[in-house]
């Protein structure tokens, strides 16, 4: 082996370990920063992990980049790949094609924030969860359950999606109540009413024209009359989601807890089933 192949072989090993060094300093210099500063001053912290997590394509990309133009076998053919392989340039391209998309799509997800680091966001096929992270290839999700979920960025920029933080982080629940036919539907509705009022995670988000007209903190209004039930939906606002969610639990505790001790019940399917010997014996006896 040659003095100058040697040369460049050690060329190639001292910049990559450069390379790694350097894009794992940047990421502990990002994270401290993140972690210390944009609490203290805050600001959205999704610019920031966004380049943290481009770091190392950055750095690696610069660090090939820099290995062939400093040795000349690999300068040349580099030049000769670009300059003639035009079939290459196009299979290349189609193979890219799907990494491009992403990229592209994660630089406009930073730039229009149509998401953003700890946002909860909702697909349509009913997938939740808290967004932890934004890279160039794709976001990091965290479900309800603390399973992390991986979503290729350009899906996100071409499904539709709902934000429960885009504006803001309030959220209104609706609470769903049934009760039989023979319950007392204003007495069940000062119940719901009540149990709801009395909740500490329930936030009042009228306007002073609504407080003026007396509009009821907690609106509570029938919207069906269905086989069994009578139901009674409960609109509810609340701080962030997770308050909604646990307040929507709170209230359908205490308020079955109410209606039992004051006589309003919750219905239930009541179904007449004939046996077919039961049938037969009825048949015989009309004739």
């Amino acid at each position: 082996m040659s003095k100058e192949t040697i040369n460049y072989i050690l060329l190639i090993v001292i910049t990559l370990v450069i390379a790694i060094v350097l894009s794992l300093i940047l990421r502990k210099l990002l994270s401290v920063f993140i972690t210390k500063y944009v609490e203290k001053l805050r600001t959205d912290p999704t610019n920031f992990l966004f380049i943290k997590n481009s770091v190392g394509f950055i750095v690696y990309s610069a660090a090939i980049v820099f290995i062939f133009f400093k040795i000349p076998y690999l300068k040349s053919l580099g030049t000769a790949l670009f300059a003639g392989a035009e079939i290459l340039a196009v299979v290349i391209g189609f193979a890219s094609q799907s990494a491009l998309s992403n990229i592209i799509s994660g630089i406009f997800i930073l730039i229009f924030k149509p998401v953003k680091v700890s946002d909860i966001i909702e697909f349509k096929d009913g997938l939740r969860g808290t967004v932890e992270e934004i890279t160039l290839r794709h976001i990091l999700i965290k479900d309800f359950e603390n399973k992390r979920i991986v979503i290729p960025n350009s899906i996100i920029s071409d499904e539709t999606i709902i934000n429960s933080n885009i504006k803001d982080d309030k959220i209104r629940k609706h609470v769903v109540f049934s009760i039989s036919y023979d319950s007392n539907i204003d007495k069940a509705m000062d119940i719901i009413r009540d149990e709801a009022q009395n909740h500490p995670l329930l936030i009042d988000n009228r306007t002073k024209e609504e407080i003026s007209n007396n509009t009821p903190l907690v609106v509570i209004r029938v919207i069906s009359l269905s086989d069994f039930s009578i139901d009674i939906k409960a609109y509810l606002w609340a701080a962030q989601h997770s308050d909604a969610f646990s307040m929507s639990c709170d209230l359908l505790k205490s308020v079955k807890e109410r209606f039992d001790r004051e006589g309003v019940e919750i219905p239930f399917p009541y179904r007449t089933i004939v046996y077919k010997k039961d049938l037969k014996k009825d048949e015989e006896n009309s004739k």
